[in-house]
C-alpha cells in the first residue's frame, strides 16, 4: 500500500515542480521523482523478469481501476447423535444454519500487483466481512474474515429403533435468539511453473496469458472458526448439544493441487485450481453450559410448585436444580444458563479441498472477469461433527492506465 501511495503522487509532484518558485523545492521535487521513477521502474522489471512473453503478456500500461460486485456465503451443518442402549434407540439430528449472504459492491486502484480497495455492504444485518490478497509470479497470499449472526435454521431430526427409522421431521424456522459465527480464512500457495502459469491473470488481471499452461502448487492455510448459541433463548438446543453452548474450532492445513489456464483465444482466459488438504493441527475447544430446566423427557412430571429461581445457588424455591419445561413456551421467559466447564480435543486427521475457478477476458485497455472459491472445512469430536462451506462469487470491471 506505501509503495502504490507513493506511486499515486508520481503525477501530482510533476505538476508542482513546474510552478514551484524555490530552487532548492524543485531540486527536492526532483530528487523525489527520481526516487519515485526507480520504485516504478523496479517494479516493471521485477513484473517482466519472472514470466516467459510466449505464454504470459505484461501489459504496457501499468495502473489498473477495478470496480467489483462480491458476494460471500457460508454455509453450515451441525450434527448431533444420541445413543440409547437399554432402550435400542437412537437419536440423530443435523441443524443447517443459513446465514445471509453479503453481497458488496467496491473498487481496487494499484500499479501492477499492488494497490488498495474499498468495499461496502448491500445487504442490512449481514455481519462484516474484510479481505485481503496479493499476488506475484510464484505466490499468492488471501486472508477473509466474516463475523455475523443469524436465526433462520433447517432441522432434521431422526429417531431409530433397533436400527430400524421409526420416524423423521423436518422443520424450518427461526430460533428464539440468533447463533454467532465467526470465520478467519489465511491461505498461501507457491506456484512451481510460474513463468508460464500465472493465477493472477484470471484473478486479478495484472497480467494477461497468452498460451494455455497449468502447473503444481503447494499452499498451507489456517482456519479459525467459532460457533456461540449460549443465549439462555436457545436453552433447548445447548441441551440437545449434550450441554455445549460454544465451539472453538482452530486448523492448520498443508495440501498439493494443481492448476490449468486455457486459452481459447487471445485475451481470453479460463482458470481451475483444485488443491486436497490434510489438517496437520486440528484443535476443537467446546464449552459447556447447564440449565434450570430439563428436556421434556417425561410429559406427566408437574412443572408448578417450583417458586422462583435463585441464580446464587442454581436452584429453585423447593431445593429442586432443574424444572421440566412446559409445553408452551413460558419456560423460556425464565431459563438461566450459566458455563459450567471446556473441553479441548486435539482431533484426528481431516481431509479438506480449495476449489476455484476465474474466467477473464481482456481487449483493448479494458477487461472483465468472473471468479469464484469453495472451501471446506470439517470437524468432529465424539458424536458432534461441524461442517463448514465457505465461498464467495465476484464480478470485476476494470480500466488499464
Amino acid at each position: 500500500m506505501i509503495i502504490c501511495c507513493l506511486l499515486f503522487t508520481l503525477n501530482a509532484a510533476a505538476q508542482e515542480q513546474a510552478t514551484v518558485d524555490s530552487v532548492s523545492t524543485k531540486e527536492s521535487s526532483t530528487s523525489l521523482m527520481s526516487k519515485l521513477h526507480l520504485v516504478q521502474q523496479f517494479l516493471d522489471n521485477k513484473a517482466r523478469a519472472r514470466v516467459d512473453p510466449h505464454y504470459i503478456e505484461v501489459p504496457e500500461k501499468p495502473w489498473r481501476v477495478i470496480l467489483r460486485y462480491k458476494e460471500t456465503a457460508l454455509d453450515v451443518d451441525y450434527e448431533n447423535d444420541f445413543y440409547f442402549p437399554e432402550e435400542k434407540e437412537r437419536f440423530y439430528w443435523k441443524l443447517n444454519i443459513e446465514p445471509p449472504v453479503s453481497a458488496s459492491v467496491g473498487f481496487w486502484v494499484g500499479y501492477r500487483g499492488t494497490g488498495i480497495s474499498y468495499s461496502h455492504s448491500l445487504v442490512k444485518n449481514a455481519g462484516r466481512y474484510f479481505s485481503i490478497s496479493t499476488t506475484g509470479a510464484k505466490y499468492g497470499l488471501n486472508f477473509r474474515l466474516r463475523r455475523f449472526s443469524t436465526d433462520e435454521v433447517s432441522l432434521n431430526a431422526k429417531d431409530f429403533q433397533d436400527g430400524k427409522l421409526v420416524e423423521e421431521e423436518n422443520i424450518h424456522g427461526n430460533l428464539d435468539a440468533p447463533i454467532w459465527i465467526r470465520s478467519t480464512y489465511l491461505n498461501g500457495y507457491y506456484v512451481f511453473n510460474g513463468r508460464r502459469y500465472s493465477q493472477a491473470a484470471a484473478y486479478n488481471q495484472s497480467v494477461i496469458q497468452r498460451r494455455s499452461a497449468g502447473s503444481l502448487l503447494v499452499g498451507a492455510s489456517w482456519y479459525q472458526s467459532s460457533i456461540d448459541l449460549s443465549n439462555p433463548k436457545n436453552a433447548l438446543l445447548a441441551i440437545y448439544s449434550k450441554g455445549i453452548g460454544r465451539i472453538k474450532m482452530h486448523q492448520a492445513n498443508i495440501g498439493i493441487g494443481y492448476g490449468y489456464n486455457f486459452v481459447p483465444f487471445r485475451g481470453f482466459v479460463i482458470n481451475a485450481m483444485a488443491m486436497p488438504t490434510i489438517s496437520v493441527y486440528n484443535r476443537v475447544k467446546v464449552n459447556k453450559y447447564d440449565f434450570n430446566y430439563m428436556p421434556p423427557y417425561d410429559d406427566s412430571m408437574p412443572t408448578d410448585g417450583y417458586g422462583q429461581w435463585n441464580p446464587q445457588t442454581h436452584t429453585w424455591a423447593n431445593g429442586e436444580t432443574y424444572k421440566p419445561m412446559d409445553e408452551e413456551d413460558k419456560w423460556l421467559e425464565d431459563v438461566e444458563g450459566w458455563e459450567i466447564d471446556s473441553d479441548v480435543n486435539h482431533g484426528r486427521l481431516q481431509f479438506n479441498v480449495d476449489l476455484r475457478l476465474g474466467i477473464a477476458y481482456n481487449w483493448s485497455n479494458y477487461f472483465v472477469g468472473l471468479q469464484g472459491q469453495v472451501n471446506r472445512f470439517s470437524y468432529k469430536m465424539d458424536e458432534t461433527k461441524v461442517v463448514l462451506i465457505d465461498g464467495y462469487a465476484r464480478l470485476s470491471l476494470g480500466v488499464r492506465l
